[in-house]
């Protein structure tokens, strides 16, 4: 099994100086290489982007991989997002993965004014022409979203005037139909809203996916984020953590569209996220908070003692996820490393059993 990290200090309103935090930032990164961490991913919303942080952090790294996490579908031309992805593949020396997924109308829709009908064939076509372009071949292709060139103009296929090159693909995806995409399409998968027990509700249909075009779903990487606690106090910190998913489910998303809420739905907790989710519309916040399952929190992170967490760990193993993107507590990073190193001693002896 390996573990990834995702991008910490990124610049925000309360931040100190903008030079001081992506310093901080390369310091995470160096650190975290040195004690093996397999990759670092970055992520948007509304705020920094995914690409660009990944360029800073590849001056700063020799051997980590560095993956978006995620790029926000629709929100660039496939064109564009292809010499993005093979000019940081070409800075990083072959390191980077491509990331991307749908995220939600409220930010595709609010923030970028594009209409997020129908994002699955968006998806589709867009890991289609990166593919196409990556390998060197010209842009020609004809979808819903996509026709390249466009018909009746002045436009002719046009190859990268880069070296082709591998673009691996990460699709994150929590609905089924996106799952089984993720299966026939993508080089891995950025799973959320996991619960090992129930690991079934995503890797059936990513399997399905597979299945259809001839594939393996060990052909895929399975990468799946947690939070990492080392504690004693197991019911105090799940509470905590289970208090943050209130937000997850009143906030992410609107009453129709909420893809954490509903990923939860399918693996039991239906009536629970119902509840939340009215609860944090009708502004009764903290009682939403109140009323996250503490179970839901513990089966979806990493909190625990040492051999809590070890053995939580090989249920994901079983499982076949292949990565632990981890976020650990601690405020600093000399905090957080210390944890990820316990965290990696734990791995270690997982892999020797």
């Amino acid at each position: 099994m390996k573990i990834a990290v995702r991008t910490v200090g990124a610049p925000s309103s309360d931040s100190q100086t903008n030079s001081q935090t992506w310093s901080l930032m390369a310091e995470y990164a160096r650190q975290a290489e040195n004690i093996g961490i397999d990759s670092m991913w970055s992520a948007e919303a509304w705020g920094t982007d995914a690409l660009t942080p990944l360029a800073y952090i590849a001056a700063h790294t020799e051997r980590m991989n560095l993956g978006t996490g995620i790029v926000q579908i629709g929100t660039r031309t496939p064109a564009n997002l292809l010499m993005s992805s093979m000019t940081l593949q070409s800075m990083s020396q072959g390191r980077f993965i491509l990331g991307i997924g749908t995220s939600g109308p409220q930010v595709i829709e609010g923030w970028h004014g594009v209409s997020f009908s129908k994002p699955m064939i968006r998806t589709k076509e867009i890991i289609e022409i990166i593919k196409m372009g990556a390998r060197g071949g010209k842009l020609v292709y004809e979808g819903e979203n996509y026709i390249l060139p466009l018909k009746n103009g002045e436009g002719k296929p046009i190859r990268s005037s880069l070296p082709p090159t591998n673009i691996p693909i990460y699709l994150a995806a929590l609905g089924p139909n996106n799952l089984e995409l993720t299966g026939e399409l993508a080089d891995g998968w950025i799973g959320g809203c996991f619960i090992p027990e129930t690991a079934h509700v995503f890797m059936d249909k990513i399997r399905t996916g597979a299945d259809r075009v001839g594939r393996e779903i060990e052909d895929l990487e399975i990468m799946v984020p947690v939070s990492l606690e080392f504690t004693e106090n197991v019911e105090e910190a799940g509470k905590r953590h289970a208090r943050g998913y209130g937000f997850t489910f009143g906030a992410m998303g609107s009453l129709k569209n909420n893809f954490y809420k509903n990923a939860y739905a399918r693996q039991g907790y239906g009536e629970s996220v119902d509840i939340v989710q009215k609860l944090w519309e009708e502004g009764r916040r903290d009682e939403a908070r109140d009323l996250v399952p503490i179970d839901l929190a513990l089966k979806s992170n990493l909190i625990g003692t040492e051999d809590m967490i070890l053995e939580r760990l090989r249920l994901y193993e079983k499982v076949g996820v292949t990565t632990l993107k981890v976020e650990p507590q601690g405020d600093t990073v000399s905090t957080k490393i210390e944890y990820l190193e316990l965290l990696m001693d734990l791995v270690a002896s997982l892999n020797k059993s």
